[in-house]
């Protein structure tokens, strides 16, 4: 009985590119979500912000916040792409940067646009 080379077993070079994109997934993966994550706090507090302490503070107070927060998370956002201004009972916030993150060979430029628009609650 003939035997087959494809039923051995010896197929290692599936296996080697399996393992290649799960080794290049996780590098992704590692490198990206610590980015995604401090971008998604820095919206969390903006919203803080918003609720809490549009009410009670400047609006240039507020900014001076948000930027010092922005440093916290290694954020590399500046005074001129971070605007915050109180419009009668609401209060408009907007932040804009761009995260390089680097990999091997290749440096990713993530960009991101928070925008916020909430009401003003005065207690």
């Amino acid at each position: 009985m003939p035997r087959r080379n494809a039923e051995k077993g010896e197929g290692n070079l599936g296996c080697i590119l399996w393992v290649v994109l799960l080794a290049f997934g996780l590098l992704l993966a590692w490198k990206m979500i610590p980015v995604k994550v401090n971008s998604s706090e820095l919206y969390d507090y903006m919203d803080e912000l918003a609720r809490f302490s549009a009410g009670k503070e400047a609006p240039e107070e507020i900014q001076k916040k948000l930027l010092s927060r922005s440093r916290e998370l290694h954020l590399p956002l500046d005074k001129e792409h971070c605007s915050v201004v109180r419009d009668g009972d609401r209060i408009i916030m907007s932040v804009e940067y761009t995260v390089p993150v680097e990999f091997p060979g290749y440096t990713f430029n993530w960009h991101f646009k928070h925008d916020l628009d909430r009401p003003i609650f005065i207690v």
